[in-house]
């Protein structure tokens, strides 16, 4: 029976070494300044998100708030009257 041939020629060991070197330092290069700027940026539109929804909340206490005043008073304790 006949031995099998390679199709593909043996990958050159040096020129793969070299090659990674050259990712993985641009990978940990775009991760440090990606990382940074996209933290900053986050962090402002969460402390704006933040913000809004407290104020909203507290937009919505008052208004129940001022709703509910008004109806005790009407059904409330009026002297003289039982």
């Amino acid at each position: 029976m006949k031995k099998p041939t390679k199709l593909c020629p043996p990958p050159c060991r040096r020129l793969d070494q070299l090659s990674r070197l050259g990712y993985t330092r641009a990978m940990k290069q775009d991760d440090k300044r990606r990382g940074q700027s996209g933290n900053d940026g986050r962090d402002a539109r969460l402390k704006a998100a933040l913000k809004a929804n407290l104020a909203r909340r507290k937009a919505q206490a008052r208004a129940r708030q001022d709703a509910a005043e008004p109806a005790a008073q009407d059904n409330g304790d009026t002297p003289g009257e039982e």
